[in-house]
């Protein structure tokens, strides 16, 4: 749990994810109500204290929000690291409110009407570190209320109603990395002059009513090295001369200001890694101009982004002071082309140009950024073309994303993508349809990552279009329509860990014995989700030796697919929302030895005829994940009930035994009375 977590549940933040994987650690994560499951981590969810808790993390970590809570249950246990107990009712704590929880390291109070905080309220929580106490109406903070926590780094006090930062208790923050101070009423950022800034690292005053910074509130930061200081949605109106002169800033953010001039006039002799000014839809903003750049040359910055303004004169000159620049991010500044004779931007790595007007990939005029190794061109207003080696010049870059582009060519990518070889990850996804020939990307032939991801892909050979790429480590080709009969569509990649064909179609359901995946047997993760199988067979996994985790939900398999699977031991196996009513003894085995199975949504029979599966779900509930939505389909009285609340018969019990033995009785008495019927009847016969 971190800081960044709690801050999310009031404000979202976009982020590009198209390539996480490029990192070399790839997770699957998967999302099924209060159950998160990331590979090599898993958090699972389970009630406990009757209906009041949530269980996460070996007993550690606790969710009790949104429970109408007013004070902590007895029955949380004193171990509690992590405690989320936001939405709840507490209008006042004190010492004794969390006195027994001892081990503290996270609090989230988010929301809990909370007015005062007494002295001491923390005294016994040496570990603590976060304190949420955000969109809280505080009215008062004991000069002590902080007091207890040794190493106290992160404070949210985010839409609390703060007006004046002396409100905040200064005693014990000499640790403070972070203080969150976002959505209040906070007219100046000058901190009061006792205020520890000494290790602070972020400094977040988002939406306040600060509108004019002068050389003493800057200076009252001086402590702080490499600090990011957010002042986004404040609409800073004048900044006071030399304020920032030999000001070193990690991060700084103005963005939603009218006058985009007056922050860079103002920011002049100061060093910032990364400068935020871009600005947003419902926001009215004056147009930049080549003229109010000019304050760019007067400081030191190495990433800028001026996301969503507009430009009055856009030209070579508007970008005269960003030669010094090492990131530029001009996402949805409603650009048609970037102007030729663009010159000194040689130190540029990173261009963003998401969310444009181009017609033509050559219309951003690669070749004025030759050092470029990251470039993203995501999400284009218009059909883009991709023209013939419009990005030639950029042999460094490494990164490429042109997804969201409908982008179409009959034959790709070499000529598109001619002259990159150094190119490590490439996302073509959500795109139109593109025909690959043999060796579609032998331009680049360092491809660790490719996402294809819906894009229809028309393979108009039968060799693999994707032979050359002997690095390949993460391969997305999830509905794609492929011909997945074709056994050679994935040969030549033999590095190839990650393969998501998620929404592919198999020719009658089924994946036979000889199939597409026998030239891939470095894979560790296999995702086969929503590609309407019916069956597997037995052998078709038989050359993937190294596999720990595969994805088999949302198709419509029954219990004896699971067979496919008896050679692997100690994987994460997703067969949610399968036709899965009956799962054979001889199965049990084999699910056994996996780490953890997933077998939630299938209609399971919870009869007599699956007593063996009911009872070894039991006995291995800790290997089971989604235990809340595995429930049974059959028989109705049972319809909906979770598996692990299941409790059958099926022996004979003891009243059973007792009328049995009563008819076995009956029995031979009327046996014995019907023998003696007959021996008198022959005697009298005779």
């Amino acid at each position: 749990m971190t800081p960044v977590l709690a801050e999310g549940r009031e404000k979202r933040q976009g982020e590009d994810s198209s390539f996480a994987a490029c990192s070399g650690t790839f997770s699957a994560i998967q999302v099924t109500g209060e159950v998160w499951r990331v590979t090599g981590y898993l958090a699972l969810t389970l009630c406990c204290c009757e209906k009041f808790l949530f269980w996460k993390e070996a007993n550690k970590a606790y969710n009790c929000e949104y429970l109408g809570l007013r004070e902590i249950p007895d029955t949380l246990p004193n171990t509690t690291e992590v405690l989320e107990f936001s939405f709840n009712f507490l209008p006042t704590i004190q010492n004794t409110t969390f006195s027994r929880l001892i081990n503290l390291t996270f609090l989230d109070l988010t929301r809990c009407q909370i007015n005062w905080l007494h002295e001491d309220t923390f005294q016994s929580h040496h570990q603590l570190s976060t304190i949420v106490l955000t969109g809280n109406p505080l009215i008062f903070m004991a000069e002590t209320s902080l007091n207890g926590p040794k190493s106290l780094k992160h404070l949210f006090l985010t839409q609390t109603g703060i007006s004046d930062l002396e409100f905040i208790p200064v005693h014990n923050l000499e640790n403070l990395e972070s203080l969150h101070l976002g959505s209040n009423h906070i007219t100046s950022i000058k901190l009061p002059t006792n205020f520890p800034t000494q290790n602070l690292k972020i400094l977040d005053f988002q939406n306040n009513a600060i509108h004019y910074l002068t050389r003493k509130d800057i200076d009252s930061l001086k402590p702080a090295t490499n600090l990011s200081l957010n002042l986004n949605g404040n609409d800073i109106k004048g900044i006071e001369s030399g304020a920032f002169h030999s000001k070193i800033f990690q991060n700084l953010n103005f963005g939603g200001t009218f006058d985009v001039s007056v922050i860079l006039k103002g920011l002049q002799n100061s060093t910032i890694q990364s400068l935020w000014l871009g600005t947003f839809e419902d926001y009215e903003d004056q147009d930049i101009s080549s003229a109010m750049l000019q304050g760019l040359c007067e400081m030191s910055v190495e990433s800028i982004n001026l996301q969503k303004h507009h430009f009055s004169d856009f030209s070579s000159t508007t970008f005269q002071c960003f030669t010094q620049l090492q990131e530029l991010d001009l996402t949805a500044t409603h650009l048609k082309a970037l102007p030729s004779g663009i010159k000194g931007m040689n130190s540029l790595k990173k261009l963003v140009l998401n969310v444009n007007n181009f017609d033509q990939l050559c219309q951003i005029n690669a070749a004025s950024f030759p050092s470029l190794t990251h470039l993203y061109i995501k999400g284009n207003m218009k059909k883009l073309d991709l023209g013939a080696g419009c990005l030639e010049r950029l042999e460094n870059l490494r990164k490429l994303d042109l997804s969201h582009n409908d982008i179409e060519a009959s034959d790709c990518c070499n000529l598109q993508l001619k002259n990159l070889p150094h190119l490590q990850c490439l996302n073509l996804s959500y795109n139109e349809p593109l025909g690959l020939q043999s060796q579609a990307f032998k331009e680049s032939p360092q491809l660790e990552v490719l996402d294809l991801a819906f894009t229809h892909l028309h393979v108009n050979v039968p060799q693999s279009p994707f032979q050359n790429l002997h690095l390949l480590q993460v391969l997305n080709l999830s509905h794609c329509l492929l011909d997945t009969s074709n056994q050679r569509l994935l040969a030549g990649l033999p590095d190839l860990r990650h393969l998501n064909l998620r929404g592919n179609r198999f020719q009658d359901g089924s994946i036979p014995k000889t199939n597409l995946l026998q030239t891939v047997g470095s894979l560790e993760i296999l995702i086969l989700a929503s590609c309407d199988l019916l069956s597997i067979d037995q052998q078709a996994f038989y050359s993937l030796e190294k596999i720990h985790l595969v994805d088999l939900s949302h198709n419509n398999l029954t219990g004896d697919s699971i067979a496919a699977l008896s050679h692997l031991k100690g994987i994460y196996l997703n067969l949610a929302a399968n036709n899965i009513h009956i799962v054979s003894p001889y199965v049990l085995p084999i699910l056994s030895q996996q780490s953890t199975i997933n077998l939630s949504h299938n209609p399971l029979d919870c009869t007599c005829s699956n007593i063996r599966f009911l009872t070894w779900f039991k006995e291995n509930i800790h290997k089971l994940e989604g235990l809340e939505e595995t429930v049974c389909a059959n028989p109705p009285p049972l319809k909906g009930v979770k598996l692990s609340d299941v409790k059958l018969s099926c022996g004979i019990t003891a009243v059973g035994i007792f009328f049995l033995i009563v008819f076995l009785f009956l029995l031979i008495i009327l046996f014995t009375f019907l023998v003696k019927y007959l021996l008198r009847w022959k005697y009298q016969q005779f």
